[in-house]
């Protein structure tokens, strides 16, 4: 498996984590978004990654990349129960709503924008933390694809935190915790680069929350 993959996105770390977790034999290949090869191009239809390439064919999405990976290579990720599987694929689908909120809270030019993006992350928050039990994880004491769907959400905030007072997650203590014992686990550390934060804040310096 080669999975074509941009240093910064989170999108790509979860597939990056299910493939770790499991212990796959991969490649990764990485692209400069900014300046995509032809090549990416002609088999992106989207112009995003994650892409993986299976022999000859292209998947996208890193939802259907995960399912694909977790299809065949056990153990499973995923719930066993039907009505389980699917409450957890709505809150992955959940989650990459929390990534875009991450992404404009890190992008907005004036600390107006950016206090609105937080007040819409803090509803969003507001139903996780309602949503979680005994933990560690989404599901229990079982890591499955919903963890790997968050994972990269907490581990930007975790980058953020020591930003802003509205970065922290003090009024969500379960997603605290949560986030914790995701960013703990080594196939969650492997999945970035090692100074994947002095990078981030290199791509979005010209922010609010990095230039306040």
């Amino acid at each position: 498996m080669e999975l074509v993959s941009f240093d910064l996105c989170p999108f790509v770390q979860r597939s990056l984590i299910t493939l770790l977790k499991k212990d796959i034999p991969h490649q990764i290949t990485y692209i400069d978004l900014d300046n995509p090869p032809d090549w990416f191009t002609e088999i992106s239809p989207l112009g995003k990654v994650p892409l993986l390439r299976v022999d000859d064919a292209v998947l996208f999405e890193s939802a259907a990349i995960n399912e694909y990976i977790d299809e065949t290579h056990a153990p499973p990720l995923h719930p066993e129960d039907p009505l389980r599987r699917a409450h957890n694929r709505a809150w992955i689908e959940f989650a990459s709503n929390l990534i875009g909120i991450g992404y404009r809270s890190v992008i907005a030019q004036d600390e107006a924008t950016y206090l609105g993006v937080m007040d819409e992350r803090d509803g969003l928050l507001g139903h996780l933390e309602r949503q979680l039990s005994g933990g560690p994880y989404f599901n229990g004491s079982v890591f499955s694809l919903a963890d790997t769907s968050f994972a990269p959400y907490f581990l930007r905030q975790s980058f953020t935190e020591p930003l802003h007072a509205r970065e922290s997650l003090a009024d969500f203590p379960k997603c605290q915790q949560w986030r914790d014992a995701l960013l703990a686990l080594d196939y969650v550390q492997q999945s970035v680069p090692a100074d994947i934060a002095d990078r981030y804040a290199k791509r979005f310096g010209g922010g609010y929350l990095y230039g306040h």
